[in-house]
């Protein structure tokens, strides 16, 4: 990739500006300096390949279900290349999404049994609208 601007980066990233502005004001994205050549390019920032792979990580780390918080310690373990702490800090994204599965098969299960008993037919009110009543 060639250098490009904010805006080049954010679509590369397919993410927003302000989202590429909000990861810089995080520590996790460098904001490049402004330069100072002369002519159209005057103060236009520039990211480069490395911007665009440290935008495709956050992105992949997110989606991972890693917080901020988490990306940008994994961010600084990897210059570090600390890998004990890397696992450590992937095991307990592990169990947080286990327990959020487990609450989400639990909210299934409960919205398939009044599904069922919607289906049954009868009289009264709808026992899905019902359960959200109370």
């Amino acid at each position: 990739m060639k250098q490009t601007t904010i805006a080049g980066l954010a679509r590369l990233g397919g993410v927003g500006v302000e989202t590429v502005r909000y990861y810089q004001r995080r520590g996790l994205l460098d904001t490049p300096s402004r330069p100072d050549a002369p002519g159209a390019r005057a103060g236009i920032r520039r990211y480069g390949d490395v911007d665009l792979r440290r935008l495709h990580f956050i992105r992949s780390a997110q989606t991972a279900g890693f917080t901020l918080e988490e990306i940008a310690e994994l961010l600084d373990l990897d210059a570090a290349e600390d890998r004990e702490r890397a696992r450590q800090i992937a095991r307990q994204r592990i169990e947080v999404l286990d327990a959020k599965i487990a609450e989400l098969q639990s909210a299934r299960a409960s919205l398939t049994r009044l599904a069922d008993h919607c289906a049954q037919g009868g009289s009264g009110p709808c026992p899905i609208i019902a359960a959200f009543e109370t």
